[in-house]
């Protein structure tokens, strides 16, 4: 098992900035595949971006593309989210998981999930 913890939320006005930290330790983080997914109140949680095991390839929800930015240091076994441009719609708590069957956007194939850090966007 990976354990996941995400630092780097917090409240901030629409058309900001924030960036997401998710330190792993625990099993080789390099290993995975790496997920940022956001939980709204009253919604279903959902995929923002994705990131292999090299961070040569990503993928975003069309919601943050063009505004958010995943990135990954594995020397540091930390993974990144770059959130520009910001809207009171991004307002969620965000996740960060490890990928357990290698490049998907499906929650139900992440297998270690972090705490959450909440991103609260004002208008």
């Amino acid at each position: 098992q990976v354990q996941l913890v995400e630092s780097g939320g917090g409240l901030v006005q629409a058309g900001g900035s924030l960036r997401l930290s998710c330190a792993a330790s625990g099993r080789t983080f390099s290993n995975y595949a790496m997920g940022w997914f956001r939980q709204a109140p009253g919604k279903e949680r959902e995929f923002v971006a994705l990131i292999n095991w090299s961070g040569a390839i990503t993928s975003y929800a069309n919601s943050v593309k063009g505004r958010f930015a995943i990135s990954r240091v594995n020397a540091k076994n930390t993974v990144y989210l770059q959130m520009n441009s910001l809207k009171p719609e991004d307002t969620a708590v965000y996740y960060c998981a490890t990928a357990s069957t290698g490049w998907t956007r499906v929650i139900g194939d992440y297998g270690s999930w972090g705490q959450g850090t909440q991103v609260t966007v004002s208008s």
